[in-house]
């Protein structure tokens, strides 16, 4: 697998039933595992485990995401003998709802992502255990509504979460039941009109010559010149690098889509002597012992780096293609290209860099300038 793994499963810790997080050692997932709410380290085990009342999938998988692949599979099986016998001592009823089987043939079917399908399924579930007594099949949408409203009331669940319980809703009844759409309306939230965060030409060259280490140099090049998703330039592999073209294909990226997107002529060298000092056999970057290399290493690098430049912005590797992105309109790349150099399914995605973009408000006179 391209990311590590991290099998969730049934178990018992002293005598209490329990979700184990089994996984190589890595101080990278294990920094990110702590951040999840209740959960610990067995010494006499050798696993993380997180409480069996209250386990949420997809807490786990908020905090997981960009780290590894989880591997829930064991979570559908049966309980073992043993957990049954706690169980009954002491029932958790979250445990006990049951998903219609078409449900989840369909997800894999469809072959959505696994990440995907771990949200739909923990949301969907939370669902049908508000209903557990009712016929899915005659639950009005106004009930529905009512539903998602008191999970906006009571929970404050967030803008992101209520689109995905929707989904997540939405998927039984417009895709397995296959019902029109029009027969289930829920109104949609605002989407919040944030303008992504970007930093000048002379930042990213300071973030840039901040790193001595060459690896890392290399990736942090990689992600700005080639507007990458972090996960993007996780994934890349030798024969990706188009050297003749001067191009780099991205290949399985977000929808599933390979597209083309540039090769810089000074990144080109820098790769050169990359591979020449590390020798990397598979993956373009690679971890110490093999592997892909780490997505957190990748931020911490960053951090670092930004840092280390004395730039007091918050920075993520995302900024680093939200600056790509902004940098090639104000060169005036047309907007089409940029879309297709970033992957973007729609245009409305990447007008959105004509917001944060001087091209044209850097014509603008300032008032103040004006005075004599």
């Amino acid at each position: 697998m391209r990311k590590p793994s991290i099998i969730l499963a049934f178990d018992t810790h002293h005598n209490s039933p329990v979700v184990s997080l089994r996984f190589e050692k890595d101080f990278g997932l294990i920094t990110k595992v702590k951040s999840i709410k209740s959960a610990a380290w067995s010494q006499s085990q050798g696993y993380w485990y997180i409480p069996r009342e209250g386990f949420n999938l997809n807490e786990v998988f908020e905090a997981m995401k960009d780290v590894a692949w989880l591997d829930y599979s064991a979570l559908k099986k049966n309980e073992s003998d043993d957990h049954k016998e706690v169980a009954k001592k002491k029932p958790d009823t979250k445990s006990q709802v049951i998903i219609p089987q078409a449900y989840t043939d369909l997800l894999d079917q469809k072959r959505y992502a696994e990440n995907t399908k771990a949200i739909y399924l923990s949301y969907f579930a939370d669902f049908v255990r508000d209903f557990e007594k009712r016929d899915l099949k005659e639950i009005p949408k106004e009930e529905i509504n009512n539903y998602i409203l008191e999970l906006i009331r009571e929970k404050k669940i967030s803008i992101s979460q209520q689109n995905q319980r929707i989904n997540a809703i939405k998927f039984y009844y417009e895709k397995v039941l296959r019902r029109p759409t029009e027969y289930y309306d829920i109104e949609r939230p605002r989407q919040e009109k944030r303008l992504p965060s970007v930093l000048s030409k002379t930042e990213i060259g300071k973030i840039i010559d901040s790193i001595d280490n060459l690896k890392h140099k290399a990736i942090i090049s990689t992600i700005y010149s080639a507007g990458l998703r972090r996960s993007e330039v996780l994934n890349l592999k030798l024969e990706q690098i188009d050297s003749e073209r001067m191009m780099i294909k991205i290949c399985g990226a977000k929808g599933k889509k390979d597209r083309y997107t540039l090769l810089s002529q000074k990144l080109l060298i820098l790769l050169r002597e990359y591979f020449t000092a590390y020798k990397p056999v598979e993956w373009l970057f690679e971890g110490q012992t093999g592997g892909v290399y780490s997505a957190e290493s990748v931020s911490k690098i960053l951090h670092r780096a930004v840092k280390k430049s004395g730039i007091k912005k918050y920075v993520t590797p995302h900024t680093l293609r939200h600056s790509f992105a902004t940098h090639l309109l104000e060169q005036g790349v047309d907007l089409r290209y940029i879309q297709e150099l970033l992957g973007h399914e729609s245009s409305k995605t990447t007008e959105i860099y004509t917001h944060v973009s001087k091209k044209e408000l850097g014509k603008i006179i300032n008032p103040l300038d004006d005075f004599g």
